[in-house]
């Protein structure tokens, strides 16, 4: 028997559209203790395996597992901090220079037109992860708003996590 397409398997239609993330998986099958915090286990891993782009003294550069646009980078004191006000001067000065680096490679590397940056302070302002201090760089572009978030509740990213790391670390300034 010869199959031609999807139409020739089993399975009823539905309708669901699929958008397809495998870089999801290790999440899925690795998961984390809700006591765990990823931005403290992160830099006892590889960088390739915990996305992070960059080290610095006191803060590093790494991508989101969960990203609102491809590039989207978060910058993380090492110290495990909550809010902005328990920073050191140190601390405060790399995040800020992190920050500026992240957005000088993101525009070498994808062409950004512009950026939302901030930090979401507390679980009731919004921080996924309240526990750890992080600033948000998401990389933007003329256009880049479809129906995709506003209709499906979907973002489309088109390039894999793995891909989008390299590429950074690969450019980011020395």
């Amino acid at each position: 028997m010869e199959f031609e397409g999807a139409e020739d398997f089993g399975g009823v239609p539905d309708e669901f559209q699929r958008l397809w993330t495998p870089h999801r998986l290790v999440y899925i099958q690795e998961g984390t203790q809700p006591q765990d915090c990823p931005f403290c286990a992160g830099p006892g891993m590889p960088d390739e395996k915990a996305l992070i782009v960059h080290r610095g003294e006191t803060a590093f550069a790494l991508l989101n597992l969960y990203p609102y646009n491809s590039g989207h980078i978060l910058i993380c004191p090492y110290r495990h901090i909550a809010t902005y006000d328990q920073a050191t001067p140190e601390e405060v000065a790399e995040i800020g220079s992190l920050t500026q680096q992240a957005m000088t490679t993101l525009k070498l590397v994808s062409g950004a037109h512009g950026f939302n940056i901030g930090m979401n302070q507390g679980a009731v302002a919004g921080a996924g992860i309240a526990a750890h201090l992080h600033q948000h760089v998401v990389p933007r572009w003329n256009n880049d708003s479809n129906f995709l978030p506003i209709i499906a509740k979907t973002k489309a990213l088109p390039r894999l996590l793995g891909e989008v790391r390299d590429e950074l670390a690969k450019h980011w300034p020395k």
